[in-house]
C-alpha cells in the first residue's frame, strides 16, 4: 500500500517504476511474464517489503497499535509512511517537486498498462485521477482510505479503528519514519539488494 515510497525508492535506485508499483498484483515468479527490467523492479519491491517486515523500527511501530488492530498494522503503517513522505517531500527529495514526480511516474507507467493485471489497471485509474499520492499529506485522506478499505473488505474491518491509534501516537510514528525511511533511501541510492541484516546509518534531514 505504500505506493509513493516504493516509487521513490525505485527512482533512487534507477529501478523500474512500473515493476515496483505493480509487484503486489503479481503472484509467484514474474520471470517470462514481463520484460527483464520490470521483473527486476518486482523483485526489488519484494525485497523492500521483506526488509521492512523484519526491520526493528517497524516491529517497534507495530507495537504502538492496540492488540485488536495489530493484525492490520502493516497495512496501516504502509499508508502512514506514505503520509509522512508526501507531507515532508520537499525535505526528502530535492530533484523533483511532488507533483513533478507523480507526473513522471504516471507518464512512465500508463503507456504499459494494457499488458498488466486488470486489478492493477483499476488501481491506476484511481491513483492518478484522485491525485492520491499528493493528497496522502492530508490526514483526512488517510482516514478516508482506511475506512474505504475496511468497508470493501470485511476481513480488514479493523483498519477503520486503527486510525485512532495513528492519531494517538502520531508523533511517535513520525519519529520512527525519520529513523526508518532514510535508511531505505541509503540502500536504494547505493543500489543495494535490500537483503542485509545490518542496516545503514540513516541520512540526516531536518525534521
Amino acid at each position: 500500500m505504500n505506493f509513493l515510497a516504493h516509487l521513490h525508492l525505485a527512482a533512487l535506485s534507477e529501478s523500474s517504476l512500473l515493476g515496483n508499483l505493480m509487484a503486489d498484483f503479481v503472484r509467484g515468479s514474474p520471470d517470462g511474464l514481463f520484460s527483464p527490467d520490470v521483473v527486476a523492479g518486482i523483485r526489488m519491491h519484494r525485497r523492500v517489503d521483506s526488509l521492512t517486515d523484519r526491520h526493528p523500527l517497524i516491529i517497534e511501530a507495530r507495537h504502538l497499535f492496540r492488540c485488536e488492530y495489530r493484525r492490520v498494522a502493516p497495512i496501516t503503517l504502509d499508508i502512514i509512511w506514505d503520509h509522512f513522505l508526501s507531507l515532508h517531500w520537499d525535505k526528502i527529495e530535492k530533484n523533483y517537486s511532488l507533483p513533478e514526480f507523480v507526473n513522471l511516474a504516471r507518464s512512465n507507467i500508463e503507456p504499459h498498462l494494457s499488458s498488466t493485471p486488470e486489478k492493477f489497471q483499476e488501481l491506476n485509474k484511481y491513483l492518478w485521477s484522485q491525485n492520491l499520492l499528493i493528497r496522502y499529506a492530508d490526514m483526512s485522506c488517510i482516514a478516508n482510505v482506511l475506512q474505504s478499505m475496511a468497508r470493501k473488505r470485511p476481513k480488514l474491518s479493523a483498519l477503520a479503528g486503527s486510525y485512532q491509534d495513528i492519531e494517538k501516537h502520531y508523533f511517535d510514528f513520525k519519529a520512527l519514519f525519520w529513523q526508518f525511511y532514510p535508511q531505505m533511501m541509503t540502500l536504494a541510492l547505493n543500489n543495494r539488494q535490500f537483503e542485509q541484516e545490518i542496516f545503514p546509518e540513516p541520512c540526516t534531514f531536518p525534521k
